[in-house]
């Protein structure tokens, strides 16, 4: 079962203390994923669809407690291009259909006329609890999540560009949560990709169980990730230490070549002698076989100098070649 099913199954079980609360939930539920349909006199039936069950019957429990009604579910099995049995939950003008959309916002009185409203009636979500559940109500609606070991990412989709930008509004009212708005080809999502905002966003929602799920799978893969960082650091500061270590031993083989190792100090004369024993020590190995011991910004010191030296010699074989 996929991380997303498993946090609404969690968000599902959660029905809210306060009636207002409740109510936001719903609204925001139906906001995202609900249609209103005429039933005849001039009255609504709303449907709410959902492919969750436990969502079906954690919204019939809403409708319930706040309204004292039971609207109907229909069950629609996988046909077609439909991959998963859909859940309708159908209330109609017996269930206060009519009452309900007016009380969510979604239906206002414009120029004497009925009218459908865009975005989210601010009377819903004046406190901070509220503003939770109509998130949690607007994910179990229209929201989906990435698996964590997976990728990050957390959305819910919404019809129009007034909704979306309600919706990261909403997102945004809490602290470190910095949503964004994508536009589609049917419609817009408000999205974080964030992992801590995510976490957070469980947080909020009331998803703890997912939570620590998804913070265990998190952390492990920063633990993987670093250790591929360090592993691949050490792998790129060993390549370094081989390159370096091969020219600094293709400079002493020049100096000799030239004949003019002899002239060189007897501090000189000890680095390479002992670069040339040990082509696979790092400066610090090497530091530890002269007379006395010396620091690696000592021993790559006198390597420096003897790489300057050879290329002086270098140059000045160029310079005579040019002359003739």
């Amino acid at each position: 079962m996929s991380f997303s099913r498993e946090t609404k199954n969690e968000l599902a079980r959660i029905v809210p203390d306060k009636k207002c609360c409740m109510l936001a939930e719903i609204a925001g539920f139906i906001r995202v994923s609900g249609s209103i349909a005429l039933a005849g006199g001039g009255k609504f039936k709303i449907l709410l669809t959902t492919e969750n069950n436990s969502v079906s019957r954690h919204l019939k429990t809403l409708f319930k407690e706040y309204y004292g009604v039971e609207p109907y579910i229909e069950i629609e099995e996988p046909s077609g291009l439909k991959r998963a049995k859909r859940y309708n939950i159908v209330i109609g003008p017996e269930d206060m259909s009519e009452a309900i959309l007016r009380e969510t916002g979604i239906l206002i009185v414009k120029e004497g006329s009925n009218t459908i409203s865009d975005g989210i009636y601010e009377g819903l979500i004046k406190t901070k609890c509220c503003r939770k559940s109509y998130l949690r109500g607007a994910f179990l609606g229209a929201g989906t999540m990435s698996d964590p070991d997976k990728g990050y990412h957390f959305e819910i989709s919404v019809g129009s560009e007034t909704l979306a930008a309600d919706i990261r509004r909403l997102f945004n009212s809490f602290v470190d949560i910095h949503a964004k708005v994508a536009e589609r080809k049917n419609g817009y999502m408000v999205y974080l990709k964030n992992s801590g905002q995510i976490l957070d966003m469980l947080a909020i929602m009331g998803a703890h169980s997912q939570y620590f799920i998804y913070e265990d799978v998190r952390m492990k893969k920063e633990l993987r990730n670093d250790a591929n960082r360090r592993r691949n650091c050490d792998e790129a500061n060993i390549d370094k230490a081989v390159a370096a270590a091969e020219k600094q031993i293709k400079a002493i083989e020049t100096i000799k070549r030239a004949g003019e190792y002899e002239k060189l100090s007897q501090k000189l004369k000890e680095i390479a002698e002992i670069r040339e024993a040990n082509p696979d020590a790092a400066l610090g190995e090497l530091g530890q076989l002269t007379t006395p011991p010396l620091t690696k910004a000592g021993v790559n010191g006198r390597l420096k100098r003897l790489e300057k030296i050879a290329e002086e010699i270098e140059n000045s074989r160029e310079v005579a070649a040019k002359g003739q």
